[in-house]
């Protein structure tokens, strides 16, 4: 989760409105992700223009957001080892743009499109990279050939940005309110179970899981009426020695069921016998 914390609300919408659309419509050439750790660090992936040393390299930079953007403008810096007049060995980029043509009114995909624009008409006049500003104008087919060598052995396509990650970050705002919100209900829930008395460890549980073991369900009922009598140990662990003997078979069951039901009757028997002999 993005924490945000170096934007105001006001700006983080607005960034959030305008990487929706940049994913939605990306520029020709550029894929924007976002830093799901830090919602000002924005990263692109640029295309090598078609015609130029860059071509089929795929080069990966960021944009750094200070705290206050838009009145200030952004750092560039590109990850993938370039060389290139106007970006230095440290991977700043140096472009009008993003120093004295600053404005605050300009977004992110007119930024992206000025720096891809920079991979195909250099400035060598303002050079960060000296030797390659220099080979530019003085000999372009060598400055060309250490370009292409750049790229060839730098700029292979990187990994594809997490699936999702622009579209969660432009929801950021929402979903920092609603745990806020859900961090109250639980902080509130503490409170009130805080008060309430917490059962005893001896206490016998009176849950049964639905379906649980035969087992389990007597030991639960002998373990609660021992304890309630006695109250001591020997009476639980006696239920607990119950609650493990083996279960009668139904067979069994049945057979003195049946025991008992035929004592019955015999005593029925013997009574009227009695009521008989008495009459005599």
């Amino acid at each position: 989760m993005a924490t945000n914390e170096n934007l105001p609300p006001n700006v983080i919408k607005q960034l959030a409105k305008e990487l929706k659309n940049l994913d939605e419509s990306p520029p020709e050439g550029i894929k924007v992700g976002v830093n799901d750790d830090d919602f000002s660090n924005i990263y692109a992936d640029i295309e090598g223009p078609a015609g130029t040393p860059y071509e089929n390299g795929v080069f990966r930079m960021k944009l750094l957001l200070s705290h206050d953007f838009p009145h200030s403008p952004p750092k560039g810096y590109f990850l993938t080892k370039i060389f290139h007049p106007n970006i230095a060995s440290n991977g700043e980029i140096c472009v009008n743009t993003l120093k004295r043509d600053w404005n605050p009114s300009l977004g992110l995909r007119h930024i992206l499109l000025v720096v891809r624009c920079l991979l195909i008409e250099p400035f060598p006049e303002s050079a960060l990279n000296e030797q390659a500003g220099k080979m530019l104008l003085e000999n372009y087919e060598e400055y060309a050939r250490h370009a292409r060598l750049y790229t060839g052995i730098h700029a292979k396509p990187k990994p594809k940005f997490k699936s999702g990650a622009i579209s969660e970050s432009t929801t950021v705002l929402n979903v920092d309110q609603t745990n806020a919100s859900i961090l109250n209900v639980d902080q509130k829930t503490t409170a009130t179970g805080a008060a309430l008395p917490l059962p005893s460890p001896l206490a016998p549980s009176t849950t049964v899981s639905k379906g649980g073991n035969s087992h389990d369900q007597i030991a639960t009922v002998v373990t609660m009426t021992e304890t309630g009598v006695g109250g001591s140990t020997t009476a639980a662990a006696a239920a607990t020695a119950t609650a493990l003997a083996p279960m009668p078979t139904m067979t069994t069951m049945q057979k003195k069921e049946g025991g008992v039901a035929k004592l019955q009757a015999d005593k029925k028997k013997m009574d009227a016998r009695k009521k008989s002999l008495k009459r005599l």
